[in-house]
């Protein structure tokens, strides 16, 4: 899988990742924020980008991952390790600590893969590329810290808001930096899905969310987050306002 260059989307903040997955640094006054850890194998990309902000993952102060999925987690230990504090909504903490794997005992999905390969068969390539990335493997995370509604993270620098957005997963969530203008929605609003081939804002395929109804509801709750820039855990930021995003995914449906 290509690693392409990490881009500054906003004044320090940085999407790092590749093609298909999206985690992002900013830089704070009072110290380094993650939001999402990716997979094992993007350490070196991100090794790279704190090298030439002159930092190291040591100066990582909290990870804040917006839901418990393998594609999202990767670093997490390895960045715990370093002294990184790892957040996650309490309804997600469970597939942290059994480990990668656990993700159909704790947040099932609604419908199979099958039927959505049948229909794309390029979309196979998905699941072999975060094998090869080391995704599967990926140590489980203990000692946590949780949180369970929203909640303003005091100790996180910039004292982001997190917003409970349950239906991807259990305890999927947003961090709105509002001083920033920055709302990073995860996987309850992308601006593509991999699966489906869709590009444009939308919830994620039916086969990687456990309760679409639910997810589809949770937009309404974007709808009162005001941000400059809307920042998925998959495909391009999204410039034109939370609503005009919410509208068009509730106008694309449930795949």
């Amino acid at each position: 899988m290509s690693r392409p260059a990490p881009t500054q989307v906003a004044p320090g903040v940085h999407r790092l990742g590749d093609h298909g997955i999206n985690f992002y640094l900013i830089e704070g006054p009072d110290g380094l924020t993650l939001i999402d850890a990716g997979v094992p194998a993007h350490l070196d990309q991100l090794r790279g980008l704190l090298a030439g902000l002159g930092r190291s993952v040591a100066d990582i102060r909290a990870v804040l991952l917006t839901h418990g999925h393998l594609d999202h987690t990767g670093l997490a230990h390895t960045l715990q390790e370093a002294g990184a504090d790892i957040w996650i909504h309490d309804r997600d903490a469970a597939i942290l600590h059994d480990g990668p794997r656990s993700v159909n005992r704790h947040a099932k999905p609604e419908r199979s893969m099958l039927p959505y390969l049948l229909r794309r068969p390029a979309a196979l390539a998905m699941p072999l590329q975060l094998a090869r990335a080391g995704a599967f493997t990926a140590p489980a995370v203990q000692n946590t810290r949780v949180f369970y509604g929203d909640q303003v993270l005091e100790d996180v620098p910039g004292a982001p808001q997190a917003v409970v957005l349950s239906g991807h997963t259990p305890g999927s969530a947003a961090y709105h930096f509002a001083d920033r203008g920055l709302l990073f929605t995860g996987d309850a609003l992308v601006t593509a899905d991999g699966l489906s081939g869709h590009t444009g804002p939308s919830i994620v395929s039916r086969c990687f969310t456990h309760d679409s109804k639910a997810a589809l509801a949770a937009l309404d709750r974007l709808d009162q987050l005001p941000a400059d820039l809307l920042l998925p855990g998959h495909g391009e930021p999204f410039t034109d306002g939370v609503r005009a995003a919410t509208q068009q995914a509730r106008h694309f449906g449930v795949r």
